[in-house]
């Protein structure tokens, strides 16, 4: 039995912790053996992006002493693996803690991308009656490759009809703070993402990051456009 941390982002724990369930129920599902540390915090992106590097540090720090090799480590987010995966590189260059990094950035993964690359499974047995479409997100796509594995577990959801909407791999304008700083480019950018959504009449929009879905639902919202937003998590974790 393949043996896994779970490592929940801020915005799920807070917010959407329906997902969080839903990712152990897809874990336990393909059969592997889930723990969780209820010590975990955040990985400490919100501040790095912000330029707060000192913050960041203190926060990858813990993350650190919270999780450690010996399993693997799976985050339903592909903005935080990239965080882990990549920008630690810089917070522990030449730092004492870096072996221990290095052993951990080996061990992290996005929830799709353990799914098909390391358990090697596209079709869970999910079943779900919607026609969807799916929105790149940048880190999950630019940093980590992932366009393929997402799909491919889709197209094996009983009942679900998948369209690819028009610039799929282009930003929603969250961009974290960016979304705060930029406010009329960041609106600009999610308007020009739930319009190409809208286009196709699909019901649902599926990412593996919620900021991103979180930031276009507010703004379909807002425009009373007829469209909803799912992490993937909650679409694999149907009809079983």
């Amino acid at each position: 039995m393949t043996e896994v941390d779970v490592f929940i982002p801020c915005y799920i724990d807070q917010l959407f912790p329906e997902t969080a369930w839903n990712t152990i129920k897809v874990l336990e599902r393909c059969g592997c053996k889930v723990f969780y540390n209820t010590n975990q915090t955040c990985c400490g992106q919100p501040a790095f992006n912000a330029g707060y590097k000192d913050e960041a540090i203190k926060v990858a720090r813990k993350f650190l002493r919270d999780f450690s090799a010996k399993r693997y480590i799976v985050v339903p987010s592909g903005s935080c693996v990239g965080m882990i995966r990549n920008s630690y590189e810089e917070l522990f260059d030449n730092s004492s803690q870096r072996t221990h990094f290095k052993a951990i950035q080996s061990k992290t993964f996005e929830l799709t991308e353990f799914l098909v690359k390391i358990l090697k499974v596209t079709d869970i047995g999910a079943e779900f009656h919607a026609k969807i479409t799916y929105h790149d997100s940048c880190t999950a796509l630019r940093e980590l490759g992932l366009k393929e594995e997402p799909r491919m577990l889709l197209r094996h959801v009983r009942g679900l009809e998948l369209v690819e909407m028009n610039e799929s791999e282009t930003c929603c304008g969250f961009g974290g703070t960016f979304s705060i700083k930029m406010e009329p480019i960041s609106s600009a950018m999610a308007e020009q993402k739930v319009l190409n959504a809208v286009s196709t009449e699909a019901e649902y929009v599926v990412g593996t990051d919620v900021s991103c879905l979180m930031h276009l639902d507010g703004y379909a919202r807002k425009q009373k456009q007829p469209v909803k937003f799912l992490h993937i998590a909650d679409v694999l974790a149907q009809g079983y």
